[in-house]
């Protein structure tokens, strides 16, 4: 099956270019588009996508907003920022929503069949510019608890892009496992999403900022 994208954006030059793009891989599917932020949810709740393709600056409810009202109904549904703004306090709050990535519209039409894809699959994807800032963004627990050792490979595993699949089968342990390993990671460190744990890695030198970047 192919994977299911509702397309967000106030512009119908760019939801007509995105559609596009997407009708070019057979492996991607755009089910819907949406002209404001009100839409965006109302379509989500209707269409359940895998992705949702959102712009930031949008009409009647910001992109941010639509984001978190998308992913507190529908866990399951993935969410790209997707924006011709590289600004400090969009990028962060974006990924505070509960947005899994963050990419520029300046970016080529593989890289962004490959961001679905990998977000889809419960990876993270961030534009090189947007984890560069996030890193220096994101702020340490005030006393996190203590990870234990598993853990720790868990989060090492997935701040460098891989989705709990993956981790699942590397680690020869039940995907299961890995989503109850990775919720106590949230938990322990006062965290909301997988995202938010890969900045986390960064800063306190578990991975690379070159390492989250690339992945």
């Amino acid at each position: 099956m192919p994977i299911r994208v509702l397309v967000v954006d106030d512009h119908p030059v760019v939801r007509h270019g995105l559609r596009m793009y997407l009708d070019l891989d057979p492996e991607l599917e755009m089910v819907g588009e949406a002209e404001d932020g009100k839409e965006a949810v109302r379509l989500a709740l209707e269409l359940k996508p895998d992705v949702v393709l959102m712009d930031l600056i949008l009409p009647k409810m910001d992109g941010v907003a639509a984001i978190a009202a998308i992913r507190g109904a529908l866990p399951d549904t993935e969410v790209i920022a997707l924006t011709s703004v590289l600004d400090d306090e969009q990028v962060f709050a974006a990924i505070r929503a509960g947005a899994i990535g963050y990419l520029l519209k300046n970016a080529h039409r593989e890289a962004l069949a490959h961001a679905i894809k990998r977000a889809a699959a419960g990876e993270v994807q961030l534009s090189p510019e947007a984890a560069a800032r996030l890193v220096r963004e994101v702020r340490s627990p005030e006393s996190p608890e203590i990870l234990t050792e598993r853990e720790t490979q868990v989060l090492r595993m997935l701040a460098r892009g891989k989705a709990n699949k993956t981790i699942a089968r590397e680690l020869k342990v039940r995907e299961v496992t890995v989503k109850s390993h990775v919720s106590n990671i949230l938990g322990k460190l006062g965290l909301q999403s997988r995202t938010q744990a890969a900045l986390y890695a960064v800063r306190i030198g578990l991975v690379s900022d070159r390492e989250l970047a690339r992945s």
